[in-house]
Order: structure tokens, then C-alpha cells, then sequence
């Protein structure tokens, strides 16, 4: 079999087949009286018996002289036929939201919260019917009677069994028709053989066989979009208006929570404390730490998070592109979510990456630059060489060509050869979007043709990030 191959197997028509042997187990017939002359019952078998040289060795004892026991019944699929008069759309798919409790394994008791929540996509199933027949084997006729008499009169009209108890299964009940007895195996003359005397009952089971059901984990709704035609309500003139489709949408956000990206970590923000339009994430460390409020007891009103598992995916500001990262619970501090974010999801850098970002009116920018080496490439913060230099700042250090000063301006790039430094990207005639990480602490930047920003890090409002649980 090929590795690829799709293949499921769910026992539909054997659990059919268990629930109709059980509905048939359990009768007695009455055989004869004891010592104290009261009557004993003897309770009668029921195999699954079709005709395989298997369940003939068994039945025999794996003898050629061996006499099957009597009584005793034998279950049997005599067909199986496709019911035309029971299709309906074959298109049809059946939804439904279902909503784990919590299930905690350290005392393996379920809590009275929410756990985990899944969507259930059911496929419509294909409709069947079964030809069951039931064979009686007696030794003789009041034994046939006695097992007839308790059974017949179960299917007035019908008898309902249930093949799996299964809440999100649709296809769990039937019913059993009895359909036509045969009283006898026997013919007229019987002839020289005296064969065991076999009643049949015929019964008819419509039941339905289930393709796989898609099982989706139930993700939170964190964003719903409106208002796509403008106001008069005119929907043909908005279809054909860029402006009212790509800037009249509205969000919302369950309980206006926005969050704060900084470094690896998200922070809840409250809707008072979120900027409109969202603050630039700019290269200075933002002062807005979020609020205090605790992770767990968000998330716990939709599911359970999954640590490592769950994701928040964060809305850029094409309104298209997802950062996307899986998320778990800080050790220590529940104010905040710990998010490692898919590298595949952020955007590719166009420029070589930076090894620091330098502030070059510092006096901690000498030793920086005294220490480099071939290829280093520094981010610098304020102007060299400009006429507005701070008095005492040490110029000479970042040698250009020629043992010239280097001049260079503020957000650009300069680089360092392992004899003079040069400008690498130029801020001032460099308009196109830009992506660079840092080597020293992990960041991405991008150049918005007006400053450096975090690619990604910053405020999102309510509506921008979804979390998936």
C-alpha cells in the first residue's frame, strides 16, 4: 500500500450488526424439570453465522461427527442494497460548535470551565439497507414456538437500536422491520436424513455509512468586519469604490482588549490606553507597558491555550500579511504571554543585517567604533560630520575615503571596510520599503521612507490580532 494512500475505517456496519445481536441475545426456552420437578430454562446462543469454512469448523468442533448444539441462533448478512429513496443532497455538509469541559490531568477530574473547542464538519452520509436474516435451530417444535412467541411480537410495527452513543453522531439510530419468516428448513418428503429444523427470520435495517467527519480547532473570533457599502445604503456605487471597501470596514474585538508586542512578549492593552491610529513601534523602547490585567482569565471565557501550541496572529498594516506566533503562558508573571514568532510570517530582509544600533553624539560610540572590524554595519541615530555636531564630538574616528571624515546623516546605514567607514543605505534618497534585522538583539526594523520601525513590534488595536486556541 502506498504511503500516501488515504484510508478509514470506523465498524459502521459492524456496530449495526453487535447492536441487532444483542437486541436477539438473551431468550430462553424451557427445558424440561429437575429433580424437585420444577422447570428449568436454558438461555439460547446467538452466533454471527455467515457461510465461511471458519464458522463452519467452529460450529462442528472441528469434527466431522460433531452435531451442532441446539437451540441456539445465527445472525447473517444476507445483502446489502443502496437506498435510492433515501438520498438527499450529497453536498451537504452539517456543522456544529462543540465545547469541552476542562480536564485536569494531575487529579483527572473534569472542572466546571472550559477546555478546549472544536468545529465538526459532517459529510453527508450514504443511505443503505441491510438484509439481516435470523436462523432458529431447534430440536423440536415447542422450542421453535417458545423463541418465535418472544420474538415476533417486539416488531409492531418496528424495534429502534442505537449503534453508538455518540453525541455528534448522526447516523446512530435505525430500525429493525421484520420482514418475512420462513417457519421451516424441512421439505415434503423429509427423505432418509433427519437435518436440524431451522426457522429464518428475515429482517430490514436502513442505516447510513459516514464518510470521516473533519474535526477543526474552534479558533476565537477576534475581528469581525461591517459596514462594507458607505452610508446611503447605494451598494452598487460602494462595490465600485475602492475607498468605501478598503477604508469604511469596521472591527470589533470581544471585550476591546487590544495587546502590546515588546521583545517576545504580549501584554493586554485596554482600549483606553490604545492610540489611533496604532503608535509606530519607533527604535527607542516604548514607554507604554499595558495593563495589569491577567492572560488566563481572557482566554478561559474561549478555551483552553495549548503552551507552544496556540497562536496570536497580529494584522499588519497592508491589512493583508499576518505575523504569526505560538504563544504559552509566562512562568512567572501572568500578565503576560510568552510569543515566538514564525519566522516565516515576517517579512524578508532586503538589507544585510545591522550588528548595533549607534547613537554617534555618545561617548560610547568611540569604543564601537574603535572595536570594529570588517564588514560591520551600524545603524547611526544622529548626523556625522554635519555642521551641527555637538562641540567636543570626536568626528575623526569615523574615517571615510580617503582619511576624509565620513558624512552621513541620520536612520542611515555605514559600514566599515577594515580601513574607512562608508555609507551603505542613505536615508535621505533610499524611498523604497526597506527590512533589516539586528544582530545584537534579535529585532527587525523597517524603513516607512520617513524612520526606522519595528517591522512588527508595537500596539494593536482591537480587531488587528486573533487568537487562535
Amino acid at each position: 500500500m502506498a504511503a500516501n494512500q488515504q484510508f478509514f475505517y470506523d465498524a459502521q456496519i459492524e456496530r449495526f450488526l453487535a447492536q441487532f445481536i444483542r437486541m436477539v441475545s438473551g431468550f430462553q426456552v424451557e427445558f424440561g424439570a429437575d429433580r424437585q420437578g420444577d422447570i428449568t430454562y436454558q438461555r439460547v446462543p446467538v452466533y454471527y453465522g455467515d457461510g465461511s469454512r471458519q464458522v463452519a469448523q467452529i460450529l462442528s468442533n472441528v469434527s466431522e461427527n460433531t452435531t451442532p448444539t441446539v437451540p441456539a441462533m445465527a445472525v447473517y448478512i444476507n445483502n446489502i442494497t443502496y437506498d435510492r429513496d433515501r438520498v438527499q443532497d450529497p453536498t451537504f455538509v452539517g456543522k456544529m460548535n462543540i465545547r469541552e469541559r476542562y480536564y485536569n490531568e494531575d487529579t483527572m477530574e473534569y472542572e466546571n470551565r472550559q477546555g478546549n473547542a472544536f468545529t465538526i464538519e459532517r459529510l453527508m452520509p450514504v443511505p443503505y439497507t441491510l438484509d439481516l436474516k435470523l436462523d432458529i435451530w431447534t430440536s423440536n417444535t415447542k422450542q421453535k414456538l417458545q423463541l418465535l412467541e418472544q420474538l415476533m411480537v417486539l416488531f409492531n410495527p418496528a424495534l429502534e437500536i442505537q449503534s453508538t452513543d455518540n453525541y455528534i453522531d448522526w447516523t446512530s439510530l435505525s430500525v429493525v422491520y421484520l420482514d418475512s419468516p420462513n417457519w421451516t428448513s424441512r421439505t415434503v418428503p423429509i427423505g432418509t436424513e433427519n437435518n436440524i429444523d431451522v426457522a429464518t427470520l428475515t429482517f430490514k435495517l436502513p442505516v447510513w455509512i459516514s464518510p470521516p467527519a473533519k474535526i477543526k480547532k474552534l479558533g476565537v473570533i477576534q475581528k469581525i468586519v461591517a459596514s462594507i457599502h458607505d452610508s446611503d445604503g447605494n451598494l452598487n456605487d460602494a462595490v465600485l469604490n475602492e475607498d468605501n471597501l478598503l477604508g469604511n470596514r469596521q472591527y470589533f474585538t470581544p471585550m476591546m482588549y487590544g495587546v502590546l508586542l515588546i521583545g517576545n512578549t504580549l501584554t493586554l492593552l485596554k482600549i483606553s490606553e490604545i492610540e489611533d491610529p496604532r503608535d509606530p513601534p519607533t527604535l527607542e523602547t516604548p514607554t507604554k507597558v499595558g495593563t495589569k490585567d491577567i492572560w488566563r482569565s481572557l482566554i478561559s471565557v474561549y478555551g483552553e491555550l495549548q503552551n507552544g501550541i496556540s497562536q496570536v496572529r497580529l494584522l499588519q498594516e497592508d491589512g493583508i500579511n499576518e505575523v504569526v506566533g505560538t504563544v504559552s503562558y509566562h512562568p512567572t508573571d501572568d500578565t503576560l504571554l510568552i510569543f515566538n514568532v514564525d519566522i516565516d510570517t515576517k517579512s524578508t530582509n532586503t538589507l544585510t543585517p545591522i550588528d548595533a544600533i549607534v547613537d554617534p553624539t555618545k561617548s560610547s560610540a568611540v569604543s564601537l567604533a574603535q572595536s570594529a572590524v570588517n564588514g560591520t554595519r551600524y545603524l547611526i541615530l544622529n548626523d556625522i560630520g554635519s555642521y551641527n555636531n555637538p562641540p567636543g564630538y570626536d568626528a575623526p574616528i569615523w574615517r571615510g575615503t580617503s582619511g576624509q571624515q565620513l558624512v552621513a546623516h541620520a536612520n542611515d546605514i555605514i559600514q566599515y571596510n577594515g580601513t574607512y567607514w562608508s555609507v551603505s543605505f542613505d536615508s535621505r534618497t533610499d524611498t523604497t520599503l526597506q527590512y533589516v534585522s539586528n544582530l545584537n538583539t534579535g529585532t527587525q526594523y523597517k524603513w516607512n521612507q520617513t524612520q526606522w520601525v519595528k517591522s512588527y513590534e508595537g500596539e494593536y488595536k482591537e480587531g488587528l490580532w486573533t487568537l487562535v486556541i
